[in-house]
């Protein structure tokens, strides 16, 4: 198969599982069951990451090479109530056994309120709409260093015996992937979906770069599937992550309340740093570091970090 016949093909795929997502039919909403299967996403994985640009929309842009990556990753169950479910990823390198933390999902049931990108490393909180949070599930995901990044808004579906959760439509920053490479667009419209899998579990992402100007106008570059595959996996030692959480999960705990306090209610949060936001991750990950060794870590050096570089938005 040609790589123009690979594009045409990716493109199709992408835009007839994005249709078949509006078409399933409404069901009664069965919250426990739901929260079954967020729990289910929980374990030890092989995760490949794919990510295609597939419709052009700006004249003239030229298609972005297709992006691959993955790793050996862990996800611990950090909260579990009926109305709340919140899951840690944690990277392992299988060779030196070096963990790294990645990013969080908390699901909330009829949430009232969420978090969403606004531009220049500024998060709003707004109030969820009745109709759209009614019997659905609020996803929020988190940076390395808990910072805000999307939140997303949808029901669970049960067709055909597959459990499957489709967010609405939301904003997010640039992905890590490009944030460093790419200035000709500065915002992602998301629609993301999460599917059991008898292997795992897998997380779709139906994107539209846009570059959003000054004055109101959004400029639409192109569109692109993103794809990733969380596939169950017994050959890897996550030990080194199962220690790496027991020693830093108080610490993390105490660092999630302090964006709490920006984000559990208006206006949210404007970040002082870099897009990068490496400012805070570099301080967090050494606090964690330390209390990973056995130290313990002052709340005032929180306290400190959160100072220099979060306040309110504006």
């Amino acid at each position: 198969m040609s790589p123009a016949t690979m594009k045409h093909l990716v493109a199709l795929l992408a835009a007839l599982a994005f249709a078949a997502s509006a078409t399933v039919h409404a069901a009664a909403p069965d919250p426990q069951r739901d929260r079954q299967s967020i729990l289910a996403m929980q374990g030890e994985y092989l995760v490949d990451f794919a990510f295609d640009e597939t419709v052009l929309l700006k004249p003239g842009y030229e298609r972005a090479s297709a992006m691959r990556s993955g790793g050996d990753e862990v996800v611990i169950v950090v909260e579990d109530t009926p109305g709340k479910v919140v899951l840690q990823h944690l990277l392992v390198d299988a060779r030196s056994g070096h963990v790294t933390k990645h990013w969080r999902q908390d699901w909330i049931y009829e949430a009232k309120q969420r978090f969403e990108f606004t531009g220049d490393q500024t998060w709003t909180v707004h109030a969820i709409p009745a109709e759209l949070t009614r019997g659905a599930w609020t996803q929020c995901v988190y940076e390395v260093s808990d910072a805000p990044r999307y939140c997303g808004t949808g029901r669970w579906t049960y067709d055909n015996g597959v459990a499957t959760w489709t967010s609405d439509l939301s904003w997010r920053p640039l992905p890590r992937r490009e944030h460093t490479t790419r200035s000709d667009y500065n915002a992602l419209s998301v629609v993301n979906r999460h599917t059991l899998t008898p292997g795992g579990w897998t997380h779709e992402q139906f994107n539209t770069k846009v570059l959003r100007k000054t004055d109101g106008s959004h400029e639409e570059i192109a569109r692109e599937f993103g794809f990733n595959d969380y596939q169950k996996d017994t050959d890897v030692d996550f030990g080194p992550a199962y220690r790496y959480w027991e020693g830093t999960q108080d610490y993390w705990a105490r660092v999630r309340a302090r964006w709490d306090r920006f984000l559990s209610q208006p206006p949210g949060l404007h970040l002082k740093t870099k897009v990068d936001g490496m400012a805070m991750i570099i301080p967090l990950f050494t606090q964690a570091g330390e209390e990973e060794q056995g130290g313990k870590v002052a709340d005032a050096k929180i306290d400190e970090v959160f100072a220099k570089w979060v306040e309110p938005a504006r």
